[in-house]
């Protein structure tokens, strides 16, 4: 997954009002109910269907690294998802989205100016169409460049732009060498 995919998964994951489970059988067993069956919680996650059943029994307790990642991004992927739902639905028509991030912000300006891209720690409020926009196309498949390019126009028009009150001429915002990246519902 991508830093901006993840960024916006974490932003949702703080509107959880439980948190998920977290011993590797409490993960199994929520699993199991959540696809109905052993047989596809095994296929889902490449394990054999013994495995995933002595998971539920707690007859094994601790995965290796790379099951008990997979089986962690699983359960989160599917917890709370009304509340999920609801925490984009929010955002994306009357909250918007806070975007704090540390990376090569700017646009080629004369020198000495003071738009140039260089390195900006930024923290913006964009409103809800870019939330909407980020999220849909999230929901989509949309790679982390696609991501990237909806964030970039939206501090064009937040940061840069001002709603239109500076930098009418402006027609591109690079966002590149992302070196911190959050987003805050």
């Amino acid at each position: 997954m991508s830093l901006f995919g993840e960024g916006l998964d974490a932003a949702v994951q703080k509107a959880f009002t439980r948190p998920a489970p977290r011993s590797a059988g409490a993960q199994m067993r929520y699993l199991v109910r959540q696809l109905k069956g052993t047989r596809p919680v095994a296929e889902l996650l490449g394990v054999s269907r013994r495995t995933v059943e002595r998971y539920v029994k707690n007859q094994i307790k601790r995965p290796r690294p790379d099951l008990a990642a997979r089986l962690e991004r699983e359960v989160k992927a599917r917890w709370q998802p009304q509340i999920r739902a609801r925490a984009r639905q929010k955002a994306a028509t009357t909250g918007g989205i806070v975007i704090d991030t540390r990376a090569r912000l700017g646009y080629t300006a004369p020198i000495g100016s003071t738009d140039q891209d260089r390195i900006r720690h930024l923290t913006v409020a964009l409103p809800p169409q870019y939330a909407a926009r980020l999220f849909h196309a999230q929901e989509a498949g949309a790679g982390e460049r696609e991501l990237r390019e909806i964030a970039a126009e939206a501090l064009k028009e937040v940061y840069f732009q001002d709603a239109g009150r500076r930098a009418g001429q402006l027609e591109e915002v690079r966002f590149t060498d992302v070196e911190h990246l959050e987003f805050e519902l």
